[in-house]
């Protein structure tokens, strides 16, 4: 099965990183459906779960900035040097500085698999290596990594494996992030010129050879992190400039998908924002698309401002979150939230706080949110739907916005259930008593625990 299909329409999140003026990637307008029936398996196994976590880790969390991007020196107002009145001089501070200092003596992966799970994920993306070129791996094509500085002698420094152990003992579907640009290598940023912007620093066609060192590079170390690390379900690949229709920079990606596959069988390769058969499902970030989308993808939006760890965040509420989740998967998507570790390598109490509330939810309602599909009829009002895969039995998602209690009744326009239907709370199993009238309104009346309490319920029909 192969077609494409071109939808550009998108909603941004009021308190995600656009809303900030901060940079987040433009999606692909167009998508192509895989042919490999074990990649289409999967895919559809990660359908299923809805929710995951995204965790940025590295040398930008010794600092608590955003992570890498201070590097770059395109002028625009989010890139903050920190301080700093020296690019250079920036540049020495955070590659050779920060590398001697990041030392997390914390660094506990079970706590992190234990707390998402908690909070009702089901797959996990880890951050084997930014645009900064630090690997948090230990990849045998470079010492500029967590494994070779001061937590070198730590048991648990090839990092990416204990991440990546921790969550598959919870049944966690796992996914290795890695940026396809690297700001640390000689043959990507060549110090031979200055580095102007976020691309490659010298013309490929003038220094052929570099180019070709750069791709053995990248593909060596991917080759690795699918070799070495035990079964891996999805390769999410960043830094969507480096493709060939921008200033030739090829990394030869049939390459890189045949030899991960022969790895790792039915891989999922997220070669985000570039359209075509690598790009197995859309990544939209810090944002919800306006409309259901016919094809695979997730939003992929922070817990906090920042994809890493900052100082004295602002957090998203858990009702924001759980939100967003209804709207997500009633659209047809999932939800991956960004987490980020601490410099000492846990995960801070704040987030746990605001995760277990989100767990509890899951616990409750995660019947109306795993292994479902888009309704055709997916809201109205403040009410989202989605569906069972038999496609006769639906949920209704009330999502309360933030300030606001849940009311005596509840309406929406549209998915009648059917005259012989029972509506239930997902939540307790509960009977609630309900009405349809001829112009197809229908009017729940909830429990009188729930008037005027701040929880979200989710209601269960057939139609």
């Amino acid at each position: 099965m192969r077609f494409t299909i071109t939808i550009v329409a998108f909603l941004f999140l009021s308190s995600g990183a656009k809303a900030q003026g901060t940079f987040v990637h433009e999606p692909s307008s167009s998508y192509e459906w895989p042919t490999d029936t074990l990649v289409l398996k999967k895919l559809d196994q990660w359908r299923d779960l809805k929710f995951g976590v995204i965790m940025h880790w590295g040398l930008y969390a010794v600092p608590g900035i955003v992570e890498s991007w201070a590097l770059c020196s395109e002028d625009v107002d989010w890139i903050s040097r920190y301080g700093h009145t020296n690019y250079q001089e920036f540049k020495e501070w955070y590659w050779n500085t920060l590398s001697k200092e990041f030392n997390p003596t914390r660094f506990e992966p079970r706590q992190w698999a234990d707390v998402m799970k908690q909070a009702g994920m089901k797959y996990m993306v880890f951050t084997t290596k930014h645009h900064d070129g630090f690997c948090m791996f230990d990849s045998r094509q470079t010492d500029f990594s967590i494994a070779h500085g001061p937590f070198r002698d730590n048991p648990k420094a090839d990092v990416a494996k204990y991440v990546f152990d921790a969550f598959r003992k919870d049944g966690f579907m796992i996914g290795a992030y890695f940026s396809k640009p690297d700001w640390h290598s000689q043959d990507y940023w060549w110090d031979y010129f200055a580095t102007p912007n976020r691309n490659v620093n010298y013309k490929i066609a003038r220094h052929p050879e570099k180019w070709e060192a750069f791709k053995s590079y990248t593909q060596n170390q991917i080759g690795e992190l699918m070799s070495r690390y035990g079964s891996v379900d999805i390769l999410w690949l960043d830094g969507g400039w480096v493709a060939p229709g921008n200033l030739g920079q090829d990394i030869d990606m049939p390459k890189i998908a045949a030899m991960a596959r022969r790895e790792q069988p039915g891989l999922l390769v997220v070669d985000r924002t570039v359209h075509g058969k690598y790009e197995n499902y859309q990544t939209p970030e810090q944002r919800i698309p306006e409309k259901q989308l016919p094809y695979p993808w997730e939003s992929c939006v922070t817990l906090t401002t920042d994809w890493g760890w900052i100082k004295n965040p602002t957090y998203k509420t858990p009702n924001q979150v759980v939100s967003m989740l209804m709207e997500v998967v009633a659209k047809g998507g999932n939800l991956l939230l960004g987490v980020g570790p601490t410099p000492e390598g846990v995960i801070e109490q704040a987030a746990i706080e605001h995760l277990r509330v989100i767990g509890d939810w899951m616990q409750k309602n995660g019947k109306a949110i795993y292994n479902t599909r888009s309704a055709r009829h997916y809201q109205s009002g403040h009410v989202w739907f989605t569906a069972d895969k038999n496609g006769r039995t639906l949920y209704a998602l009330y999502a309360l916005p933030d300030g606001e209690t849940m009311p005596e009744s509840i309406e929406w326009q549209g998915n009648i259930p059917s005259r012989q239907s029972k509506m239930k709370l997902v939540s307790t199993g509960q009977n609630v008593k309900w009405e349809a009238d001829a112009e197809g309104k229908v009017s729940v009346r909830l429990p009188r625990k729930y008037v005027g309490s701040t929880e979200m319920i989710t209601l269960e029909f057939e139609i």
